[in-house]
């Protein structure tokens, strides 16, 4: 997860782009020919991509960019503590 790349996503592409390629690549790796290397890199775009969507929602919610983004990281490692 990188924050900077989840709000470079946010700012250039809306929700249905970032949806309709999470779905993509999601598909891809249902593939049996993908590699684990493969599925790491996927990984780690899929965890932005969905990244991207989530600060989406918490600025249609009210929260300013800064906020969304910050609230964001806060959730994901709230819950990797967990």
């Amino acid at each position: 997860m990188k924050l900077p790349v989840i709000k470079h996503l946010q700012r250039n592409n809306d929700v249905e782009k970032l949806e309709n390629t999470i779905e993509v690549l999601e598909n891809f790796t249902e593939h049996r020919s993908v590699s684990d290397e493969e599925m790491d890199v996927i990984g780690e775009l899929l965890t932005n991509l969905c990244g991207a969507v989530e600060v989406h929602k918490m600025i249609e919610n009210g929260d300013s960019e800064m906020d969304a983004a910050n609230n964001f990281v806060k959730k994901v490692l709230g819950s990797i503590d967990k």
